[in-house]
């Protein structure tokens, strides 16, 4: 699972409450050299024609465009605390955690596709081909389970699993 284990950025440590993960879906450096490079040729389509004083402000707001649409979608996180397991804006609490699995690249692809099921929550990056997968366990939550991109598949799961067996199962507690 060497493709899945690369980023620096991800934290896994035992804390005084015997978990904690997080990890930021940001986006690859490509992405960015690709921003810049359409920021660029637009600066240059419109340079010739048009001078500086439209060339520059098209070329600059290109370049912030996507700039803030790239720090928007690299911006998820996924973490798991006392109170926790967070992917993106959705929470779900110690005690509703289920069987966790990590997934590899091609195991995650078929969750993602045609083993997926349209009422589960997903957090997905497309260039992070790994993924963890957390049944919900909570009969009145209509989401069968969550099924979310990670670099570290492994160790998310591994934290997941130790804050499901270190928490007790009543709910809301």
């Amino acid at each position: 699972m060497a493709l899945c284990e690369c980023n620096p950025g991800a934290v896994s440590d035992t804390s005084t409450d015997g978990f904690v993960y997080r990890e930021r879906l940001r986006v690859p450096v490509l992405w960015w050299l690709l921003a810049i490079g359409l920021a660029g040729s637009l600066w240059l389509a419109y340079q010739h024609p048009y001078g500086p004083t439209v060339s520059l402000p098209v070329g600059f707001g290109a370049l912030a465009v996507g700039a803030v649409g790239l720090l928007g979608y690299g911006r998820a996180l996924v973490a798991v605390g006392p109170g926790g397991f967070t992917a993106g804006r959705a929470a779900l609490p110690v005690w509703a955690i289920g069987e966790v699995t990590a997934l590899d690249a091609a195991s995650a692809r078929n969750a993602r596709s045609r083993d997926a099921d349209p009422r589960a929550y997903l957090l997905i990056r497309s260039y992070t081909p790994c993924a963890v997968l957390v049944e919900v366990d909570d009969p009145d939550d209509p989401v069968p389970y969550w099924l979310v991109s990670t670099r570290h598949p492994d160790r998310l799961a591994h934290t997941l699993r130790t804050a499901r067996d270190l928490r007790p199962r009543s709910r809301g507690r």
